[in-house]
């Protein structure tokens, strides 16, 4: 019994380690409002971002990692071609967690519930592996494109 449960144990500190190899990283950033980094050439992407920004009220400036500098951002081009990055003066979050801070500067409560829930465990490893399902797969989803699709080598 005791080896199942430290078997469990080792899975998940494996899963957490990746959650925050891809989330919090903080950086002195010289802007002074937040920015979603995406990948521009990734129909599905796009479409997802557009919806997103008709949707929420308040919604930071979007902008595709092709049309910025994003080491300026402390990104690099393995970050911006796998994940999705919200970007604050000070803090980038990836991939599950950059949607997760979308709801979270939200004025509805239900919103920021939400995107609290969606940061706190066990729900942000379903939101991690979510996120990795969808990223790896985006080419087959509707609105996506073979543009979207990952090198083989770097599928999930």
């Amino acid at each position: 019994m005791l080896r199942w449960k430290a078997h469990v144990r080792g899975i998940f500190a494996f899963r957490t380690r990746n959650i925050g190899r891809v989330t919090a990283v903080r950086v002195p950033l010289p802007r002074t409002r937040p920015v979603l980094v995406y990948d521009g050439d990734c129909a599905f992407c796009t479409t997802w971002v557009n919806r997103l920004r008709d949707l929420l009220p308040r919604f930071p400036e979007a902008l595709p990692y092709q049309w910025i500098d994003y080491a300026e951002l402390g990104l690099d081009e393995h970050d911006v071609t796998h994940y999705a990055w919200y970007v604050t003066p000070g803090r980038q979050l990836g991939g599950h967690l950059a949607f997760s801070a979308l709801l979270r500067i939200q004025r509805a409560s239900w919103w920021r519930f939400a995107g609290w829930l969606l940061a706190t465990p066990p729900f942000s490893w379903a939101g991690w592996l979510g996120y990795a399902f969808i990223a790896a797969n985006r080419h087959r989803l509707p609105g996506g494109t073979p543009t979207c699709a990952l090198p083989p080598s770097e599928r999930g």
